[in-house]
């Protein structure tokens, strides 16, 4: 690595092996930063600017464009749409137009489901005789002679979770709102995590048929709450209202569709190597390991040998979503294919290559940095490092995903929060809700790079222990002058680091040991995790704690002075400057952690 930063000019999109290249570094350790940061790629595997400048720039390089940035036209996407990198560097006189793919979001009883379900028995592609004999998560319907597919697991959680890993399989989201019940908390989450992915949106407007439906109303919600406004009111939103239950509108919906679909040029090269991402990764009893793939640019046969993520294999057989055998999947057809070693797991991306040979360097490869990677935990995203990073050139904007305990602290904190700016560096919400905050929050905040702010709320345990896993900054605060100060001083790069405290273990005093000439010592027991040398304890007694914040002066195993003793066995410990301990005390073991 060099002693000065030195500068690599960078087209928008490159290989992992040419990004290597020109930081004369080893494909491995580009391989290894791109793993800590959640990205699967392999050495023949394109990424763009953006992903190549982190890199770059964690490996000591500054990175600029190969050519002059040209003037703005459109506003800067919020990311990069996995299919649009997989033909980058496809001739364009190649692409061709290839069915839209869609997946569908929305609050749980409006009627996600039963609008699939719909569209599938009425318009399954191929006019296939009978019920669907094999499901495979994703399927293909006609309309007016083309082909749209659809992602048969509706649900922001799942769309996230494939999102966080580098891969996006939905071209365009169908936003369900039922027009009896209107805008709900989980339909401004969903909308939230359909944003944070750049994906356009088209609003089906569900349950019209019902005798207390308000679609105007849902459409005032819409453009007032969701910045969702009406073509007909000159908004730029697709809103069809359908029926599921009478099949009202289920047309003019897969219409509008294509209009969406049109308009923002779904293309792919049918000619090329397949390459696309993986839907579902899962072993049948008699099958052995499945995986269906959804097809983003190039061809699948069967005979093709394709990598995806740490699973490789030749592909025996492939499946359409009816069970019937085929031997070939164009872009966007989802498949059910045999051949790999083991399931994939879903977001990961695949690609075919020359031979088995190949697909296995590549994949041990891609195992040799994840175990090098193994103790690199996910580069979180705190509000301590934003300014950094925005000195960098790699943040333009502080993202909040922020939750409230009532509506009534909503508003004030979300436009507080919004006035904030320091020079180029702007704050945006995400998404801002009223409850406490949950793992669906806390992947939004995952994938998306965003910081948690909660104002008189906590994470629930489960999502503080993923938060803690993926590295997510989550902050609570019960003053709303502290939340801004907060937010303020870490814009300007001023903002002072939080430590936060982890218990290691707990001991009981099983009896006191008198020592001459240095006091009382207490023989423990370990009831659970470690007694550590090197921590702070503090002595509890009956739920009340007697001391704290004082070192351990000695801990010893019989007469061995020991650095750590763990869960089962029985040691002597002595504090500094405390003695009076009883039996039945708990002494537990504690560490402060810098959280930011």
């Amino acid at each position: 690595m060099p002693q000065e930063k030195q500068i690599l000019q960078v087209p928008e999109f490159l290989t992992v092996r040419e990004l290597a290249d020109l930081m004369g570094a080893s494909p491995i350790e580009v391989m290894k930063e791109l793993i800590s940061n959640g990205i699967m790629a392999s050495i023949n595997q394109q990424i763009d600017y953006d992903t190549a400048a982190i890199v770059a720039d964690s490996m000591g390089y500054e990175v600029q464009p190969l050519k002059p940035a040209e003037p703005e036209v459109a506003p800067e996407r919020a990311v990069t749409q996995t299919w649009r990198r997989l033909y980058a560097n496809e001739d364009p006189r190649s692409l061709k137009p290839r069915p839209p793919v869609v997946a569908v979001l929305g609050h749980v009883d409006h009627g996600k489901t039963s609008l699939l379900d719909v569209i599938r028995k009425t318009n399954v592609a191929a006019g296939e005789a009978g019920g669907i004999t094999q499901h495979i998560g994703a399927y293909q319907v006609m309309h007016n002679g083309r082909k749209i597919t659809f992602l048969d697991t509706p649900g922001h959680e799942a769309f996230t979770a494939m999102r966080s890993r580098g891969a996006q399989g939905a071209d365009i989201a169908v936003l369900v709102v039922a027009a009896d019940d209107g805008v709900m908390p989980t339909t401004r989450e969903a909308l939230a995590h359909v944003r944070a992915a750049n994906v356009p949106v088209v609003v089906a407007l569900n349950k019209i048929d019902k005798p207390n439906a308000n679609p105007e109303f849902v459409k005032r919600q819409l453009a007032e709450e969701l910045d969702l406004r009406s073509d007909e009111w000159g908004g730029d939103t697709l809103i069809v209202p359908v029926s599921a239950r009478t099949q009202q509108g289920i047309e003019d919906l897969l219409e509008a569709i294509l209009l969406v679909a049109d308009e923002h040029e779904i293309v792919a090269n049918p000619d090329a190597k397949a390459a696309g991402m993986v839907l579902e990764g899962r072993v049948d009893s008699a099958r052995g390991p499945l995986a269906t793939l959804l097809v983003q640019n190039g061809t699948l046969r069967t005979g093709d040998v394709v990598v995806a993520g740490l699973s490789y294999g030749r592909i025996k057989r492939m499946f359409d979503e009816n069970g019937k055998v085929v031997t070939e999947a164009e872009p966007s057809r989802p498949v059910s294919v045999m051949g790999l070693d083991t399931p994939p797991h879903a977001g990961d991306m695949f690609e075919v290559v020359a031979d088995v040979k190949e697909a296995r360097a590549i994949v041990a490869e891609r195992r040799q940095a994840a175990e090098e990677a193994t103790q690199v935990k996910r580069t979180s995203m705190t509000l301590e490092e934003i300014f950094s990073r925005f000195q960098a050139g790699e943040a333009k904007e502080l993202l909040l995903i922020i939750k409230v305990d009532v509506d009534g602290s909503l508003e004030p904190v979300v436009k507080s929060v919004e006035n904030l700016a320091v020079g180029d560096l702007k704050v945006r919400v995400l998404h801002a809700d009223v409850g406490e905050i949950t793992e669906n929050d806390v992947n939004l905040a995952a994938a998306s790079d965003a910081i948690i702010i909660g104002f008189n709320v906590h994470p629930d345990a489960a999502a503080e222990r993923l938060a803690e896993s993926l590295g997510v900054d989550i902050r609570t605060y019960d003053v709303i002058y502290q939340l801004i100060e907060s937010v303020e001083l870490a814009l300007r790069g001023l903002l002072e680091p939080e430590f936060a405290e982890k218990v290691l273990g707990v001991a009981e005093v099983r009896r006191v040991i008198r020592v001459p000439k240095v006091g009382n010592i207490a023989g423990s027991y370990v009831l659970e995790g470690v007694a550590r040398r090197n921590a702070k304890a503090r002595v509890v007694r009956q739920g009340q704690v007697l001391v704290s914040d004082v070192g351990v002066s000695s801990l010893k195993r019989f007469d061995e002075d020991v650095r750590e003793v763990r869960t089962g066995f029985e040691c002597g410990i002595g504090l500094d400057g405390f003695h009076d301990f009883e039996e039945g005390d708990r002494i537990e073991f504690y560490i402060r952690e810098r959280v930011n």
